[in-house]
């Protein structure tokens, strides 16, 4: 991000082929960067198609692999009051020792990973656009461009977003069909097609949409607060390392680190979100009233409302459940996502450009 024309979030050292020349990685210690004529930073730019399939796929392997620990996560905010859920090691274990890895840890797995990779190709699809419209046309100040794309960006991604959050974080809190440890949740869902059919015809389509104020609020604020570490933490590495071209292990390090910290701060926002949208409305028909007494003080969607209504009942404590599973899986997630992008679109661009020899 402290280059301006790369084709990314971050200028990894992969190589010349969507960063070339020696402007970028090829000035050491010392060294005075070679300023880029306008053809040069063009040619330097992957297309946005090979930023959007970069994009989903890295989403999909860092969704993927942090899964379980969202769904503890997913746990903790939605059972304050259990004992079991209360840390995020024991809590693990017990969702594995119950419930088992797929249908426990791995639950709400499927409209998790229908959504990530559209929303993901979504965002980067946006964000790069914006940023280069902003930057390279208007020339408009980097931060603020960073910015600016990085909210458009949510924006669009939210339209897939949001509906798989819906289903997936009430298939976590549920977990699987007839479960005796989450009968609290309020629901029972065969599976996703199950829980498709009965939140359409039991509380209507707009239950898709549950909390979508609330997501937007978590994740605008998450977005500005990661690219401002983001780039204050790689200023820094840059300065202790000597040089703008970092291992890949410092970057990775850089984006845990703001992913991590902005993912914590923005715990209220998200617990939250969670509350309302794992919430069953008045109008929805369960079979076994809901005990959770959080889904009943959750039927006004108001932020200001629900955050209230968490402090009354929980105290500060509880606008920050789940905070340590969050601050792990958006560190962990953003460092692997935005890896795998990086290469990913590495080979893309190699496979996509005119008259490079693909190498292997």
């Amino acid at each position: 991000m402290s280059q301006v024309f790369t084709s990314s979030t971050i200028p990894l050292s992969f190589g010349a082929q969507h960063e070339p020349g020696p402007w970028i990685h090829g000035a050491g210690k010392g060294a005075t960067p070679e300023v880029p004529s306008d053809n040069t930073k063009e040619d330097a730019m992957s297309p946005i198609f090979n930023c959007m399939i970069a994009g989903g796929l890295g989403g999909m392997v860092g969704d993927t692999l942090m899964h379980s620990l969202d769904t503890v996560k997913t746990r903790q905010q939605g059972f304050p009051n259990k004992v079991q859920y209360k840390r995020m090691i024991p809590a693990y274990l017990t969702i594995f020792k119950q419930e088992g890895f797929f249908r426990g840890l791995y639950s709400g797995y499927t409209p998790a990973i229908l959504g990530s990779f559209p929303s993901t190709a979504a965002f980067f699809a946006t964000y790069e656009w914006t940023k280069r419209r902003m930057i390279n046309d208007y020339g408009i100040n980097e931060t603020l461009s960073y910015f600016v794309a990085g909210v458009l960006g949510d924006l669009a991604s939210s339209v897939f977003y949001v509906p798989s959050e819906v289903l997936k974080t009430r298939l976590q809190l549920q977990g699987r069909h007839n479960n005796p440890h989450t009968k609290g949740s309020g629901y029972n869902y065969k599976g996703l097609t199950d829980a498709v059919i009965r939140i359409g015809k039991q509380e209507g389509p707009k239950t898709f949409v549950f909390g979508y104020k609330e997501t937007l609020f978590r994740d605008l604020p998450f977005s500005a607060l990661q690219f401002a570490f983001y780039e204050k933490f790689r200023q820094l590495a840059i300065y202790s390392h000597g040089s703008s071209d970092l291992p890949v292990s410092w970057e990775l390090l850089t984006g845990a680190a703001a992913g991590g910290l902005a993912g914590t701060l923005t715990t209220p926002l998200d617990v939250i979100k969670t509350r309302i949208q794992t919430a069953t409305t008045i109008n929805s028909v369960v079979q076994t009233p809901s005990t959770n007494p959080l889904a009943r003080i959750l039927s006004n969607s108001s932020t200001y409302t629900a955050l209230a209504s968490i402090y009354k009942s929980e105290g500060i404590l509880g606008a920050f459940s789940g905070v340590g599973p969050r601050f792990i899986w958006t560190g962990i997630q953003s460092s692997i996502m935005l890896l795998l992008y990086q290469v990913a679109l590495k080979r893309l661009d190699q496979y996509t450009s005119p008259g490079e020899e693909r190498a292997l």
